[in-house]
């Protein structure tokens, strides 16, 4: 569909915006005969019209007009990451031409090696600086979503600091972490959900108790969807692990020996069964000034008694 067919459809869902049947029947055009891409979104301003109805009363109309806009969504996505991998991956006489003028320079194979590390700030890494986003030059905004956007960010930032691998690998383990998260919840849907979810991915990749994790990840070692669906315990390195069972196990042993200690004797004689092998124990249950309290067991019968 031409973007004036759009334009046109645009301007009758806005007239008839209290019509439910009209607002309907445009929507399901849309739906079928629009093939979205950012030129038409960006000229006919058809999203942000089709996103105003999100909320209507009518049920029908916001659940279409969610699967439209994430059905959008998906295809802008689909066509930037297809540009984005036919423009960072070079051509057979490109990289024909970069051999050349890397041997003309050195007249060695090692500077040939080098030519895989491209989009990666080697002064930077030299000095010791960090990396992120904005020092490598790269375009995190992928969705035209702020929130996602947003995500895909603060993961390649995360992902990229003290790494030495190509931007491009980062951006794509960027991306395909966020979309794991999108899976687990759509932030158009539960952006409560989304966010949490955000910040305990992130949170496990910055953490100072395990900083082998990125360079897992980076390594090919940890998937994303293993990232954003196992329990962060599960990717605690080895020795963390042997630190929180020692933990576990040294609280578990306070927790028994914290427990009251019984005596065994034959002073007591059980109501139920006559025996007079009984155990107890004395607590102060009421007031300081008050008698302790004694709770006895039969250990014949198990008959549970107490008195003051």
């Amino acid at each position: 569909m031409e973007s004036k067919e759009v334009s046109v459809l645009v301007k009758n869902l806005e007239k008839n915006k209290t019509n439910d049947k009209v607002v309907l029947e445009i929507l399901k055009t849309l739906e079928k005969d629009v093939v979205a891409t950012e030129k038409l979104l960006r000229e006919t301003k058809v999203g942000v019209e089709v996103n105003k109805f999100k909320k209507s009363s009518n049920q029908e109309i916001a659940s279409m007009v969610k699967k439209i806009i994430g059905s959008w969504k998906d295809s802008i996505n689909r066509q930037k990451r297809s540009k984005l991998s036919s423009t960072s991956t070079p051509s057979p006489s490109t990289n024909a031409s970069m051999h050349d003028k890397q041997s003309h320079k050195t007249g060695t194979s090692e500077s040939k090696k080098d030519d895989k590390s491209t989009h990666i700030n080697k002064s930077t890494v030299a000095k010791g600086k960090p990396r992120n986003s904005r020092i490598d030059g790269v375009n995190t905004t992928l969705y035209n979503h702020k929130l996602r956007d947003m995500v895909v960010k603060a993961l390649y930032d995360a992902l990229v600091k003290d790494s030495t691998e190509s931007s491009s690998l980062i951006l794509k383990l960027a991306t395909e972490v966020e979309l794991e998260m999108k899976k687990f919840s759509d932030p158009d849907v539960n952006e409560k959900q989304y966010r949490d979810k955000y910040r305990v991915v992130y949170s496990n990749l910055i953490s100072k108790n395990n900083p082998e994790l990125k360079f897992r990840i980076v390594g090919g070692d940890v998937s994303p969807a293993r990232l954003v669906t196992c329990d962060p315990k599960e990717l605690a390195p080895e020795s963390l692990k042997k630190e929180l069972e020692e933990i576990a196990k040294k609280n578990l042993y306070n927790a028994q020996g914290a427990t009251v200690q019984r005596s065994v004797t034959d002073r007591f004689t059980c109501g139920k069964c006559k025996e007079k092998k009984v155990s107890y124990y004395q607590l102060q249950t009421r007031s300081a000034d008050e008698p302790l309290t004694t709770f006895c067991t039969c250990e014949a019968c198990g008959n549970r008694w107490k008195f003051s």
